[in-house]
């Protein structure tokens, strides 16, 4: 006979991959505790760009369908954007032809093309994508869940196994390289400096062809966020001044009007990266379903809610 209890599932990490995925499930009629070591604000998430875009994650194919289904779900956020944190924004993404946007977002991209001239000084597409501002998001899944019913408790684990439910979910991202084990997950550091906005609108993307530095900015409420870097197996979390100062000046090169902006905040993330993203089902030691959903690499918040429901399937099966 069932209990109330076999329905419970508890999900581990509060980024935005496993408050989505606890949003699924708990609005699937599971009864969804969510374990986060802190607050969801100050998880990795936090510190995302947040451009809809696949960006340093594998497999590629994979990627760009749970992107496409997410797309889905973040066009309908952004007709709610103060409440939801999305909202529709143009910008260029420099490097990127169309021929290789055409294999797979072009159909549901409409509005891509060929940025001119004007527009970016190489080539680069011109596209209308989801920019998430997360300190809206995370506070707005978060909600999403507890009102599906769901639980957040502030909890560090240093097993799975601690958690007490017929099925878990593992969401730690670079945390699961200590907790599942699992070695292959290492970080890929991100570093961003957030200006005032001089009156920027829209977003840009560009990759340096020869030293492959990148430069971004977004254009977020009240705010710029510019960045950024990608230093492979770098655990700081310290800001370093003179990549800030790089940073700035990359952005600068872009749009000079950034150069003069007073700065408000520097930021370091930590991406989960792997090989590729581990979504798939196992078995703790005592029998019961583990379901990892971590490794999303630079592309947690574009792929979230794909990858999401299938995990949401696989904690169901």
């Amino acid at each position: 006979m069932e209990t109330e209890l076999d329905d419970e599932v508890v999900v581990v990490g509060g980024g935005v991959v496993g408050l989505t995925t606890a949003v699924v499930l708990a609005e699937r009629g599971r009864r969804v505790r969510l374990w986060t070591r802190e607050p969801v604000e100050r998880t990795t998430s936090a510190v995302a760009g947040a451009l809809w875009w696949p960006y340093r994650i594998e497999p590629v194919a994979l990627a760009r369908s749970w992107a496409l289904r997410s797309l889905d779900v973040y066009e309908e956020l952004a007709a709610r954007p103060g409440e939801s944190g999305v909202r529709m924004v143009e910008g260029v993404l420099g490097e990127t032809g169309l021929d290789e946007a055409d294999t797979w977002a072009a159909a549901r991209l409409p509005g891509l093309r060929v940025a001119t001239a004007e527009e970016y000084g190489g080539s680069g597409l011109w596209a209308r994508l989801p920019l998430i501002d997360m300190s809206t998001h995370l506070s707005w899944l978060r909600k999403r869940l507890v009102s599906a019913g769901g639980v957040v408790e502030i909890r560090a684990v240093s097993d799975l196994a601690e958690a007490e439910a017929p099925v878990v979910v593992n969401c730690t991202g670079l945390g699961a390289r200590e907790l599942v084990p699992d070695a292959s997950v290492r970080p890929v550091r991100g570093q961003l400096v957030v200006v005032e906005n001089p009156g920027i609108r829209t977003w840009m993307v560009s990759t340096d062809p020869v030293s492959g530095e990148m430069a971004y900015f977004f254009p977020q409420p009240g705010r710029l966020v510019l960045g950024g870097t990608a230093e492979e197996d770098a655990w700081s979390a310290e800001p370093d001044p003179a990549v800030a100062e790089a940073i700035v000046r990359r952005c600068a090169a872009l749009r000079p009007k950034i150069a003069g902006a007073r700065v408000l905040a520097h930021l370091v993330g930590l991406r989960p990266a792997r090989d590729a993203v581990r979504l798939e089902r196992e078995r703790l030691p005592d029998g019961r379903p583990l379901v990892h959903n971590y490794g999303h690499g630079g592309a947690g918040v574009t792929v979230a809610w794909g990858c999401a429901r299938e995990a949401a399937e696989l904690a169901s099966r």
